[in-house]
């Protein structure tokens, strides 16, 4: 029986192999105070850390994704008001639960009902005026635990992946209706042309650490889909819908990544989890945590990407702030710091993309009833010209935007696109373009909590017929012999004509504006899985053990030129590591090195060679 079956009859996901109540004494400090497992084996130590982590004090209620070992969680926060003494007002309590490991955990399907429980839990005490809950008090979450615990291997469906179509598309409402996925036109508002950079650190399996104030939930929800931009790429070939004939995807049956999983999301870390950290760095798969420990900004060698979402808040009109993590020297027998961040934005090579980008972002914002998510056109310009000049980097990326529009325009000017979703066209290609997503009015960009915006554009057009194909995208089965097209994203993107026909929601406005955040988080999903299956096909062109077909290690040396073949900037160090990213994890044991010496660049520049 189809997942699609299952869910369609009103059946809860079992999928749960524990659930717990964590909570934060004032003499014992953080404790789990009650559990139920579906194994005597599973430990939970640890995971009232994750559930409760420093500052979420400060506000009223939370949700907190986070992982144990190898499987996924979540929890719901409550901060309840007491008079005890030493408690100084309030009870912080998390009711959560643990995810049986699966190609894909779910875990924001069983936010409402955690909320609802958790809710009806601490509604009845506070009726009763009962501080410490007793056993009875925990039967509601019995009953949830029994209806949603593990009882099949497979997870009767629930942990299976079938695609983006599936994922965003389903039947059921409220399979798509939380799925963090649906957040991303909001991810590339708030970050602008520096997502790519975080685009390029997902594809090259680095490390990654989100940096945020409480509440948390955005934060977590930007976790996993930083992680999805890259997830059908990342993936075993085997568990996507691949033609091996079609030229377009024969890379896939040719290239065999040395981690066919995605990039692991590891949602919440304290300072409990440096161990875990490191160990997971070293698997090589790469991961995406946040954090509310500040210290973390002093311990660079932990992370090779931090995003500091606090830097982007209503009193600071300005984006997120990215840092790499770089080695510097140590003079032997020194104890000092092995690692410094250093400041990063973009680099020239990225505007392409982000046009692109940004062009599915305008089609879907033209209506949006949160500033956050407007095109900056809308905005008001006397608004705009009082705060807009106040940012530096705002200026610093139109800047950029323009000389790299120019250069590459002139540079690469004969090239055809390869994210293009324009039908072909190059009208666009190497245009220059300043009006788009960098929206800096006086509420500023910040990270909302959920409800307030982050689902990319919660207001609904008249007209959503504005995402239609002459818009800019193409929808797949027109070009299939290009060998750029995606080709996981074809079968995600199949049953675009009847978005939402099956949502038991009978509310047009409602239905209207679903079926825009659809098409627009599967166009930017195609969009970006794109310009991986180009760059690809470029490795697979350069690397002899993937042609030969036999692992064999060497070492390729590569020259700025052969960048340019990516559509990536040979002047860009980040662009050259993340070649040697790639090479790492689909090179079969062969390595890639730029040479970047100035012979080879005025050799590029020059056409000598």
């Amino acid at each position: 029986m189809s997942v699609d079956a299952i869910d369609s009859r009103g059946r809860v996901p079992q999928d749960i192999v524990a659930i717990f109540h964590a909570s934060f004494h004032p003499t014992k400090g953080n404790l789990v105070d009650w559990c139920l497992k579906a194994s005597d084996d599973l430990e939970l130590d640890g995971v009232e850390f994750s559930t409760l982590p420093s500052g979420l004090h400060l506000v009223d209620q939370d949700v907190v994704y986070f992982t144990k070992d190898t499987h996924s969680g979540v929890c719901v926060f409550r901060r309840r008001r007491t008079a005890e003494h030493g408690h100084r007002g309030f009870r912080l309590t998390s009711l959560g639960v643990l995810l049986a490991k699966s190609t894909r955990s779910r875990p924001w399907r069983h936010v409402a009902a955690l909320r609802a429980l958790a809710d009806s839990i601490y509604l009845s005490l506070e009726t009763r005026g009962v501080l410490e809950p007793s056993e009875s008090d925990w039967e509601p979450a019995r009953v949830f635990f029994e209806e949603r615990k593990v009882r099949r291997v497979d997870l009767s469906g629930a942990g299976e992946w079938y695609g983006w179509s599936h994922e965003l598309d389903n039947p059921d409402p409220e399979f798509s209706r939380f799925n963090p996925t649906m957040h991303l036109s909001h991810l590339l508002r708030i970050l602008g042309p520096s997502a790519l950079t975080l685009y390029k650190h997902v594809l090259g399996r680095q490390r990654i650490l989100i940096y945020t104030l409480p509440p948390v939930e955005a934060a977590c929800i930007l976790c996993q889909v930083a992680a999805d931009i890259c997830y059908a790429a990342q993936l075993d070939p085997s568990t996507n819908d691949i033609n091996e004939n079609d030229p377009a995807t024969q890379y896939y049956t040719r290239l065999k990544g040395k981690t066919q999983e995605g990039i692991h999301v590891l949602g919440m870390v304290t300072l409990s989890d440096l161990d875990k950290m490191d160990r997971e760095g070293k698997t090589g798969r790469g991961w995406v945590a946040c954090t509310t420990d500040a210290i973390f900004l002093d311990k660079p060698s932990y992370y090779d990407l931090l995003i500091d979402l606090t830097t982007s808040t209503p009193s600071k009109t300005s984006r997120p702030t990215l840092y790499l993590s770089k080695p510097q020297p140590q003079p032997s027998g020194s104890k000092g710091p092995t690692h410094r961040l250093t400041v990063f934005r973009f680099a020239w090579s990225d505007i392409r993309l982000w046009n692109e980008l940004e062009r599915i972002l305008q089609l879907d914002g033209d209506q949006c009833a949160q500033p956050c998510c407007r095109p900056s056109f809308e905005t008001d310009a006397r608004s705009k010209a009082s705060f807009s000049w106040t940012d530096p980097w705002r200026i610093y990326e139109d800047v950029c935007i323009v000389c790299a529009g120019l250069w590459m325009g002139s540079w690469r000017g004969n090239s055809v696109a390869s994210y293009s979703t324009g039908n072909g066209s190059l009208a666009n290609w190497g245009s220059i373009r300043l009006e788009g997503d960098d929206d800096l009015t006086v509420d500023g960009t910040f990270v909302r909590n959920l409800g307030m915006g982050i689902e990319g554009c919660p207001g609904g057009s008249p007209n959503s017929k504005g995402m239609r194909r002459s818009s800019g995208m193409t929808w797949p089965g027109n070009t299939s012999a290009d060998r750029r097209q995606p080709s996981s994203s074809s079968a995600a993107t199949r049953s675009m004509p009847q978005l939402g026909s099956n949502s038991n929601d009978t509310d047009p406005e409602t239905n209207e504006r679903r079926d825009r955040q659809i098409l627009t988080t599967l166009a930017l999903l195609q969009t970006f899985h794109a310009n991986t299956s180009f760059q690809l096909s470029r490795l697979v062109d350069l690397l002899p053990s993937v042609t030969s077909g036999t692992p064999e290690t060497s070492i390729i040396y590569i020259t700025p030129k052969d960048m340019v073949s990516f559509e990536l900037g040979p002047l860009s160090s980040l662009d050259a590591r993340y070649l040697e990213w790639l090479a790492d994890e689909y090179g079969a044991g062969s390595q890639i090195v730029v040479k970047r010496g100035w012979k080879d660049l005025f050799g590029m520049i020059f056409g000598f060679g």
